[in-house]
């Protein structure tokens, strides 16, 4: 019987809608369009739900988001939970949570994330402001995604520890420097460091096994293939990554992500998720299914049932060979 399998992390968007500044046609041609619930259908077979995550810091795509999964197309492609966007510092934060609660599709309300990756200030997570607003959306009883940098780990580990009632979400792994490796740079069987930095990788290691201490923290196994060489990445470049935040933080605390569309940058929907599944093989099958289902069931507190089942998707979206940049 086949594992059941829950996205814990893709988007959708159309851009007259919710526009996507950051895609350059030039470089990003494989993810240049618009991404709706029958394309996402057509993508993930053999996924039995999904958790869509915002793309942009406006209510208003939250709003569209939730409407969205509870449409007939959402509930077709499986979207179970919604992360939204939410701005920390407005005093009515609270309130407005419980207004998107109670919208359309409020039910499927199951977390927050804001773009902490763009922030330059290195102290922003420990700005009382921010840490008021995100322990906020925990009081709620909602997860807040960490979508950072790898050089933000620390600054997380801090924000964990000083918020131990909110569950923390960690995005990508925070986005290890993976591509490094492919051309040459290695460090105790790590990728070499961004931008030719050779302790990058052991500084990863040690803020992500320092951020996994925390026990109110869960990471996703998301967004690896766009931080490899997108054209030669293999199995074999993601494995120590992987390996290592098995390791840290355990199968019970990890869950599987697509990142999709922003993964075709690198790869297939398909191609990833049997890559996943290779990362994982080794596993006993309760782990397995931790990874690929019930961390991101559990940490979301999603409701699985025959309304997110799918049948059979179409052929996915084809790839296009594309230029290193920086997705979501």
């Amino acid at each position: 019987m086949p594992d059941v399998v829950v996205d814990a992390h893709h988007h959708l968007w159309v851009r007259d809608r919710t526009p996507q500044p950051w895609v350059d046609p030039a470089t990003m041609a494989a993810i240049d369009a618009d991404f709706t619930p029958a394309d996402l259908r057509a993508a993930a077979t053999g996924v039995d739900a999904t958790v869509v995550v915002q793309t942009v810091s406006r209510w208003a795509e939250t709003v569209d988001l939730l409407a969205t999964a509870a449409s007939a197309e959402g509930r077709a492609a499986g979207i179970a939970g919604v992360v939204g966007w939410a701005d920390l510092f407005a005093p009515d934060l609270a309130d407005r949570l419980a207004a998107l609660r109670a919208g359309p599709g409020g039910e499927r309300l199951v977390g927050v994330r804001t773009m902490v990756q763009d922030e330059t200030d290195p102290a922003y997570l420990d700005r009382p402001d921010v840490r008021a607003g995100i322990a906020a959306v925990g009081a709620v009883g909602l997860p807040f995604d960490l979508v950072v940098r790898d050089h933000q780990l620390a600054s997380c580990a801090r924000l964990a520890s000083a918020l131990p009632d909110v569950t923390f979400v960690l995005d990508h792994l925070g986005k290890p420097p993976v591509a490094a490796a492919m051309s040459g740079g290695m460090s105790g069987g790590m990728p070499g460091g961004v931008s030719g930095d050779p302790s990058a990788p052991d500084a990863w290691r040690r803020d992500l096994a320092d951020l996994a201490a925390r026990p109110n923290v869960v990471a996703k196994l998301s967004g690896l293939v766009t931080e490899a060489d997108w054209d030669r990445w293999t199995v074999a470049d993601l494995r120590p990554v992987a390996d290592h935040a098995l390791d840290v933080f355990g199968p019970g605390r990890l869950m599987f992500g697509s990142d999709w569309p922003v993964c075709l940058l690198a790869s297939r929907y398909d191609r990833w998720l049997d890559a996943a599944r290779e990362l994982v093989a080794g596993l006993t099958g309760d782990e397995r299914a931790a990874v690929l289902a019930g961390t991101a069931t559990r940490t979301y507190r999603l409701e699985l049932g025959p309304s997110t089942s799918r049948p059979a998707p179409a052929t996915a979206p084809a790839t296009a060979p594309a230029h290193q940049e920086d997705p979501l």
